[in-house]
């Protein structure tokens, strides 16, 4: 039998009951987030559940969830790129630039768009890994940098796109909305980068600990310059989902939409520390963001209160983010 000092040192049912909640919480808190927000909502409103406005609500977290996805692989390895808003305006910029006033192939002047968002992410990553600049630093200053280009190519006016791009802001069978579609693509590709590649398991070695994952042979500039790439990819794809709703090129474009990326990524449960993270949870995040823009929406909630509303959510989520790490 045991002593009763062994006893003492035995946790309870009632605490290990209590570990194993905090334990579920921990990882699906933004999804068990998401559903009391949707009961909520759906009290308030009766329009809220038709299947019209889940589809929006679908197509408003879209372009925020793809940005996201980038954002995601830069946090987990202990970055930030605050440029992702100012990319996405210019990949769609260059692409109806390079094909309606210099008159290239619409798909050449695609792929264009989409390397503009790859050459961005790697001029930041390269000011970071051998420049030694903090990626606050580093991507603020390309945010800065893609806004200015976007504004002196199009002469601060919004540019006609081809119906390769207007196509991304069309629904498919009168009913799939593409940027919804594309938003699943995406989330898919990202989560086999991450789970299922050389260059994810890099991603989570390299913000549990950098000089462990040098020690252990990873290159952590390459790897840099990989995810930073990547980020770049994904925030061009989301300015071209943007440009296709909008039905236009706008410099101005996505402007604030860093912001909602990492608050996605945060809400979603990744630590900005670094070492954690995932592609559902950044997806769940941006569901959540979009949720409450859409149920503040439906209830005619002005749109500054809206801002303070999704302020509060980010200093919360950031928050909870950093009560986590203290505890672990």
């Amino acid at each position: 039998m045991p002593s009763d000092t062994s006893r003492a040192a035995m946790p309870s049912t009632a605490t290990l009951w209590q570990q194993r909640a905090n334990q579920v919480l921990g990882r699906n808190g933004a999804f068990v987030a998401l559903i009391l927000l949707g009961a909520v909502m759906t009290a308030l409103s009766r329009v809220f559940l038709t299947p019209q406005n889940l589809l929006n609500v679908g197509v408003q977290a879209a372009v925020v969830a793809i940005l996201a996805f980038g954002q995601t692989f830069v946090i987990i390895t202990s970055g930030i790129d605050l440029s992702v808003g100012s990319v996405a305006a210019l990949s769609g910029i260059v692409v109806g630039y390079t094909s309606s006033t210099m008159g290239l192939n619409p798909l050449l002047a695609l792929l264009l768009g989409l390397l503009s968002g790859v050459v961005t992410g790697l001029v930041s990553a390269t000011m970071i890994a051998y420049g030694r600049l903090p990626a606050f630093i580093a991507t603020m200053a390309m945010l800065s940098v893609a806004r200015g280009f976007a504004l002196v190519i199009s002469g601060g006016r919004p540019l006609p796109q081809p119906h390769q791009v207007a196509w991304f802001g069309k629904t498919i069978g009168g009913w799939l909305p593409v940027p919804l579609l594309v938003m699943l693509v995406l989330g898919l590709v990202a989560s086999f980068i991450l789970n299922r590649t050389y260059a994810g398991r890099a991603m989570y070695a390299i913000g549990g600990n950098e000089e462990a994952a040098r020690l252990s042979g990873i290159n952590v500039r390459r790897q840099q310059l990989v995810t930073y790439a990547l980020s770049g990819a994904f925030a061009a794809v989301a300015g071209l989902v943007l440009a296709g709703r909008l039905v236009s090129g706008q410099p101005q474009a996505a402007s604030g939409y860093e912001l909602d990326s990492i608050a996605a990524v945060v809400i979603g449960g990744a630590s900005l520390a670094g070492g954690s993270g995932g592609i559902f949870g950044t997806f769940v995040g941006a569901l959540v963001l979009a949720v409450i823009r859409n149920g503040l929406n439906l209830l005619n909630v002005s749109s500054f209160w809206q801002q303070i509303v999704i302020g509060v959510v980010i200093a919360l989520a950031v928050l909870t983010d950093t009560l986590r790490r203290r505890r672990t």
